[in-house]
């Protein structure tokens, strides 16, 4: 298990999204040895869904450091996730985490689950 500079992080949030977090972050009065675990897990419309909460490392994570953000993701989950920006919407017409990922071939209309 190894830490990883944030110029190789395989995902970048933005502004908006690191607010958020941090945000999240303390209100829920999370732990230190917490992160965040960004990953995909199989369902969804389209195949695959998006994981994105707080949680204790793992055995097989990585850990990055994003926008200072203490980041796990389990290595088999860069190959679908690498490029991918994480943004917060917060608009009339939708309101929570939206992703925009480069590898994913087709999305599924509500945007938490895609295909390769």
């Amino acid at each position: 298990m190894s830490t990883v500079d944030t110029a190789f992080a395989p995902v970048t949030f933005t502004e908006t999204a690191v607010k958020e977090l941090f945000k999240l972050k303390n209100q829920q009065e999370i732990a230190e040895d917490f992160g965040l675990r960004v990953g995909v897990e199989g369902g969804g419309c389209s195949g695959m869904n998006y994981v994105l909460g707080f949680d204790q490392k793992k055995e097989g994570d990585q850990e990055f450091i994003i926008e200072g953000i203490k980041v796990f993701m389990h290595k088999a989950h860069q190959m679908y996730l690498l490029g991918m920006q994480v943004d917060w919407q917060d608009g009339l017409n939708s309101r929570g985490f939206t992703f925009s990922n480069p590898n994913a071939a087709s999305t599924c209309g509500c945007g938490t689950s895609f295909s390769v």
